[in-house]
C-alpha cells in the first residue's frame, strides 16, 4: 500500500489559518491545492456574505503575468473584448475562444501598468497562451504560487477595510484597484468578486499572508467576519448569476465529444464579443454564428418548490430540450434557481418549461416534475454592489 504523503497536496499561504478555522475538517482539491469546502456550516457561511463579511481563500486561482511592448496587442488577439478600452488600474471580465468560436475559459484581466497585466482564470492555459503569443514581443509567466489572494465579500467588507486602516477604500469603484500600505510593504485591493455583493479581492505577497489574515480578522470582529468555503461560494455565485467553468460549460480544449463546447452567444455572453476590433481568436466563426443564429441558449430558471434541480433534464411538453448545469435554493431571494443549456428556441424570457428533479431522503428517491420559468437574468443584484462611495454598513 502506498503510504499517505501530505506533501502530495499543495498548501496555500493561508493554509495554517484555514486549518485552524476549519472545524468540520472537510477539504477538497482545487488545482492541486487542498482548500476548505466548509469551515463550520454552509448556511452560516452563506449568510456571512449576505449580512456581514465572508472571506474566501482565492490563492489556487490560476494567475498569469503578461508583460512586454506587445502585451496589449497579444491580449487583444487572445480575448473577445477590446482590451484597448481598459485603463491602468482597472479590471475587466473577459473570455477567450478557440478558432471555432467556442469558449476556452473566462476570467479577469488586471491592467497593472501600461504594458503589464495579470490574467486570472479557472483552467491551466499556459500552452494556449504561448501559442497565441507567437510573433508578439511579450512575456507570459505563471505566477499562481507567487501571489496570495483573498476574496473579502459582503455588506460590511468596506467597513472592515476602513478599520484595518485602508484610507479611501470606499472611493474605489467597481472593477477598480488600488494599493494600500501594510506591514512595511503594500497589498493590492480590487473591487471585484464572485458573490454579486459589495466586496473586494486582496492580492498580497505570500510572506505577508498569515499576518494579513490575522490583521483582517482582528479588524473584522465587530463586523461579523467569517471564513467561508467553496460550498457557500457556490450558492452565492448561483444566486448572483455567475457561470463556473467546468460546471456550466466545458472549456473547449477539454471536450471529448463533438458538440459539447459552447460559444459566447450560447452562454449568454455575446455582449462580451467586440466585433469592432479587427482580429481575435474565433472572430470569423462568431460572425457566422451571429448571422445564422445559435443552436443553444443559456437560461436562468425560476423553479417551483424548494428542491434544487441539480443535473435535471428540462422538458417542453414531452420533448427534452436541455439540461440543468447549476442549481440551488437561495435564501436571500427565496428562490429555487437553476442554470440550464436548452435548445435556442426555448430560451426566451417568460418561456415555461419543466424540470425532472430526483432527490433522495432516507434512502427513498422521489421524482418531481417541477414547473420552471425562464427569467431575464440573475435575481440578486443589490445596489450596494455598485454604489460609490461604498456604503458603510
Amino acid at each position: 500500500m502506498i503510504p499517505h504523503n501530505e506533501s502530495m497536496m499543495l498548501h496555500t499561504p493561508f493554509h495554517s489559518r484555514c486549518a485552524a478555522a476549519c472545524e468540520v475538517n472537510l477539504w477538497e482539491d482545487w488545482k492541486g491545492y487542498t482548500t476548505p469546502q466548509v469551515f463550520t456550516e454552509v448556511d452560516m457561511e452563506y449568510f456571512a456574505v449576505r449580512n456581514s463579511t465572508g472571506v474566501f481563500d482565492l490563492s489556487p486561482m490560476t494567475k498569469y503575468r503578461i508583460t512586454g511592448p506587445d502585451s496589449e496587442a497579444f491580449i487583444n488577439k487572445l480575448i473577445t473584448r477590446d482590451i484597448r478600452k481598459l485603463a491602468v488600474d482597472r479590471v475587466s471580465y473577459v473570455l477567450w475562444c478557440d478558432g471555432e468560436g467556442k469558449v476556452m475559459d473566462d476570467g479577469t484581466i488586471f491592467r497593472l501598468s501600461e504594458d503589464d497585466y495579470r490574467l486570472c482564470c479557472y483552467t491551466r492555459a499556459l500552452d494556449w497562451l504561448m501559442w497565441t503569443a507567437e510573433g508578439f514581443e511579450v512575456t507570459v509567466k505563471e505566477e499562481t504560487a507567487d501571489v496570495a489572494a483573498l476574496a473579502v465579500q459582503g455588506p460590511t467588507s468596506c467597513a472592515v477595510f476602513k478599520a484595518l486602516g485602508f484610507v479611501g477604500i470606499e472611493l474605489l469603484k467597481p472593477f477598480g484597484m488600488s494599493r494600500f500600505k501594510f506591514s512595511g510593504s503594500q497589498v493590492m485591493v480590487s473591487r471585484t468578486g464572485f458573490t454579486g455583493d459589495l466586496g473586494y479581492e486582496v492580492w498580497v505577497e505570500p510572506s505577508l499572508a498569515e499576518s494579513f489574515w490575522d490583521a483582517l480578522f482582528d479588524a473584522g470582529k465587530p463586523h461579523g467576519i467569517r471564513a467561508i468555503g467553496s460550498s457557500a461560494l457556490d450558492m452565492l455565485r448561483i444566486e448572483a448569476g455567475f457561470l463556473q467553468a467546468g460546471v456550466d460549460f466545458i472549456p473547449a480544449d477539454e471536450t471529448i465529444r463533438a458538440g459539447r463546447s459552447r460559444s459566447p452567444f450560447e452562454l449568454g455572453l455575446g455582449w462580451m464579443v467586440s466585433f469592432d476590433k479587427p482580429v481575435f481568436n474565433g472572430r470569423r466563426a462568431l460572425l457566422r454564428e451571429r448571422a445564422q443564429g445559435s443552436r443553444y441558449a443559456f437560461v436562468y430558471l425560476d423553479v417551483e418548490g424548494n428542491k434544487p434541480a441539480e443535473h435535471a433534464f428540462v422538458y417542453h411538453g414531452d420533448q427534452e430540450v436541455g439540461t440543468i448545469t447549476s442549481a440551488a435554493w437561495c435564501p436571500t431571494t427565496k428562490t429555487n434557481i437553476a442554470f440550464a443549456q436548452v435548445d435556442a428556441k426555448f430560451g426566451r424570457p417568460g418561456q415555461s418549461l419543466v424540470a425532472e428533479i430526483y432527490y433522495e431522503r432516507e434512502l427513498k428517491w422521489t421524482r418531481v416534475m417541477a414547473q420552471c420559468k425562464v427569467t431575464k437574468g440573475a435575481l440578486f443584484s443589490p445596489d450596494r454592489r455598485r454604489q460609490t462611495p461604498a456604503p458603510n454598513f
